[in-house]
This record gives structure tokens, C-alpha cells and sequence, in this order.
């Protein structure tokens, strides 16, 4: 009698992916990334302003970034019980609500209506409404995605989905400045966000299509009701994917941390000068990313394999660069080129999640690559740190972890053979007990 767990099961179904569908679900993360990335390149600004201390500016992206990686999974277990679409429109409404609450608090700050001490803690929970909330829009948006899309083509789909945040970090620091309305002033880029939101809400809630339950049936955690399963992070099929995106994504977070600084300190200027040649260089990363996401990726038909192998090389020569770069315009080049090897290394361990499990677990594999995601961030402020005692020392400390992930990419079987095939639990373990499977470089 052949074992039962010899083979893969049948895949679950592909939903068909209804004309128009990827269009709003593309909009919703670009519209997130749009507010976000804008109201943080206004935001030392604005700490200035009502006299929030600098590390307390950080600090609340910090707890966001915390109730993000908590409420990621939780609202990926809801998807699975809801539907999609409900926890899509949940996670804009946070979004929305959010901006609205950072809105009033910028502005009775900005006009000293209350103590800069007051005017942090209010920010601090208008942020947190959208850590705990919004994080229910990304890991329902993916696993919508996923379930509608083949494994041939998942990789390039995920991928262009990334890059709507790619796309959002250069739009939302660009017209973020425009948004400085007399009325409102520095509060002004937060309302126009809020209301940007409200019209992506109407347009999710009239033009997304979602038929709940499926006619395929329930995904795993509706099937799987009333039975406790174990956190994703804890699933063999996954964690390779989780350690390797949290430890790249933190890389990422480093350079981007301190990049500002790196540019004030090259060009011995103050701050404020700085300003513009730090968003060039940033607009230079996100182009560089999107370049990797919605042309590379696609024309050379790069599958996670590759992308999880190639993004951490382009990264760590960029980070050698950086780390030694002579001049202002070799920093933008070291970023632009760190920014293109993210570019292929964030869709490689998203898709490769996505593609190591069935239809079923998709949601609860997408929330969990979402935590990871935003736990990253808090470590922002221990880079900054190890900047200010040793320059370069953020960038080669970088370069360790990104070669280590080489080595553990090339080690790991399930990376690398990520893409292949989605398998069982209790084939992966068989997997690594055999450390079977080759793939070139």
C-alpha cells in the first residue's frame, strides 16, 4: 500500500481572476504605501515642529510596526472564516481612520494646543490603529491574489503586487509636500490621505467581486473551524521563507534608516539641505525596485529559486559599496543597487511561501509573511545606533547576514527548491531528514 504522504495533494482550484480585479487590489496597496511612505518623509518635519523628540518620531512607527506583525496572522485567520474582501475593506477603513486620527493630532500639535509629551501619545495611538487594523488588507490582498492566479504565473503576479508599494514609495514623498494646505498646513498631506482612502473604500466595496464560500469549498481555516491550528511560524512548509525574509527585510530597514543620515554626514550639510538629496536617492532605490519587480522578474521568467539566490548577492556587493562610497552619488548608486537586489529577494520568500502550501493555507501563509514584514522595523532604532558609533558598520553587518542567507538559501532544501511544488507538512520533514535536491546558482 503506497504512503499516503508520497505524493502532494491535489491543489486546490484556481479561482478565475475576474477582469478588473487586480487593478483594485493593486490600488489598495498602492494607496496604503502612498500615505504611509508620505506622511514619513513629512514627519521629521512635523516632530520638529510641535517639539516631539527625534528617537519618539521613531519610536512611533516602532509600535506600529509591532501591532502590524501581531495582527497580520489574527486577520489572516479571519480571512479564512470572512472571506477576502471583508478584511480587505477592514484594513482600508483602519487605514483611513488612522489618517483621520493623525490629522487632528498634527494639527491641535501644530497649534500648541496640548504638550508635545500629549501630542506623541495621540499619535502614537492613531498610528497604532492602523499597525493592528490595517494589517488585515495585506495578507487578505495576497491570499486573494493566490488563490485566483496559477503556479506558473504566482511569482510575477505577487511580484507586481509588491510593486504597488515600490510605486508608492516614490509618489507618496513626492506629492506629500504638495498637500501643505493653508488651512491645515503640515496636517494637510494626512487629510488628503484619509480621503484618498475613503474613495478606494467605495471603489473596493462596488467593484471587488468575491463569491464566499467559494465554489471550491472552504480554505483550510473555515474547513479547520472549532480546531486549533499551530502559528504558521511553527510550520515546517514556511519558517525557511519567515527567516530568511525577516533577516533580509531588516537588512533593508537598515540602509533605509540610516541613509539620511549617511547623505547629511557625506555632504556636511544641515539637515534640512539634505532633504531633496535624500529623496533622490530614494526615488533612485524605489525605481531600481520596481525595475527588478515589474521588468526583470518578468522578462527573464525568475522563479523564487532565483530571486531568493540573486537578491541577496546584488545586496551584499551593494552594501560593500555603501558601507565604503566615496562620494555622495556612489551612495545613491550603493542604494539604487541594494534596492534592485530587495527588489528580486522580497518576491522570492513571499511567493515561495505562497507557492510551498496549498490553496488552503494561503491566507494563513500570506498573514504570516506580513508579520514578518513589519517586525523588522523595530529594530530600526539599534541601526541608527550602531551607525553613529561605527559609520560603516550597519552596511557590513548587513553584508554577514546577506552572505549567511546565501549559504542557508543554497543549504535549506525547501529554499532551494522553493516553487517546485507545494507540499504536505509531513513531506518537508521527510525533505530535510533526506537533504535531498540540487539546484544550480
Amino acid at each position: 500500500m503506497p504512503d499516503r504522504h508520497s505524493a502532494a495533494p491535489p491543489e486546490t482550484p484556481v479561482q478565475p481572476l475576474i477582469k478588473g480585479a487586480f487593478a483594485v487590489v493593486f490600488a489598495v496597496q498602492f494607496v496604503v504605501a502612498i500615505g504611509n511612505t508620505g506622511m514619513q518623509s513629512i514627519l521629521p518635519a512635523i516632530g520638529r515642529e510641535i517639539g516631539i523628540p527625534d528617537p519618539l518620531v521613531a519610536a512611533i512607527y516602532s509600535l506600529s510596526a509591532l501591532l502590524w506583525a501581531a495582527g497580520a496572522p489574527y486577520w489572516a485567520g479571519r480571512a479564512d472564516v470572512r472571506g477576502r474582501k471583508p478584511l480587505i475593506v477592514l484594513g482600508l477603513t483602519g487605514f483611513m481612520v488612522s489618517m483621520l486620527g493623525c490629522t487632528m493630532v498634527i494639527y491641535i500639535g501644530g497649534k500648541h494646543w496640548i504638550a508635545p509629551m500629549a501630542t506623541f501619545i495621540l499619535f502614537l495611538l492613531a498610528r497604532g490603529i492602523f499597525g493592528w487594523f490595517g494589517s488585515a488588507a495585506t495578507p487578505a490582498s495576497q491570499a486573494y491574489l493566490a488563490e485566483r492566479t496559477g503556479r506558473e504565473g504566482r511569482t510575477e503576479a505577487i511580484a507586481g503586487l509588491a510593486g504597488a508599494f515600490g510605486l508608492g514609495t516614490i509618489v507618496g514623498p513626492a506629492i506629500a509636500p504638495l498637500f501643505l494646505l493653508p488651512l491645515l498646513g503640515l496636517a494637510g498631506p494626512t487629510f488628503v490621505f484619509a480621503m484618498i482612502a475613503g474613495a478606494m473604500l467605495i471603489w473596493v466595496v462596488l467593484r471587488l467581486p468575491e463569491t464566499w464560500p467559494p465554489p471550491s469549498g472552504l480554505p483550510g481555516a473555515a474547513k479547520a473551524k472549532g480546531i486549533k491550528r499551530a502559528p504558521m511560524w511553527k510550520d515546517p512548509r514556511v519558517r525557511p521563507f519567515l527567516i530568511y525574509g525577516f533577516l533580509v527585510a531588516s537588512c533593508q530597514t537598515a540602509q533605509y534608516q540610516t541613509l539620511g543620515f549617511l547623505i547629511i554626514d557625506k555632504l556636511q550639510i544641515p539637515p534640512m539641505q539634505a532633504q531633496g538629496y535624500t529623496a533622490i536617492a530614494m526615488m533612485g532605490g524605489a525605481i531600481a525596485g520596481l525595475f527588478a519587480q515589474w521588468g526583470l522578474i518578468r522578462m527573464f521568467k525568475m522563479g523564487p529559486r532565483h530571486l531568493l539566490r540573486w537578491g541577496v548577492v546584488l545586496a551584499a556587493a551593494a552594501n560593500v559599496l555603501t558601507a565604503f562610497a566615496p562620494t555622495y552619488w556612489m551612495v545613491v548608486l550603493g542604494f539604487a543597487l541594494s534596492s534592485l537586489g530587495y527588489g528580486f529577494a522580497r518576491p522570492g520568500f513571499t511567493a515561495g511561501a505562497s507557492l510551498s502550501v496549498d490553496q488552503a493555507d494561503q491566507a494563513r501563509a500570506a498573514g504570516a509573511v506580513a508579520a514578518i514584514n513589519g517586525l523588522n522595523v523595530i529594530a530600526a532604532p539599534l541601526f541608527v545606533l550602531l551607525y553613529h558609533v561605527v559609520k560603516p558598520g550597519p552596511y557590513l553587518l548587513n553584508v554577514a547576514i546577506l552572505l549567511g542567507m546565501l549559504v542557508y538559501v543554497l543549504k535549506e532544501p525547501l529554499l532551494r527548491n522553493a516553487g517546485l511544488k507545494p507540499t504536505t507538512e509531513q513531506e518537508t520533514a521527510k525533505s530535510v531528514e533526506r537533504n535531498d535536491g540540487s539546484g544550480g546558482f
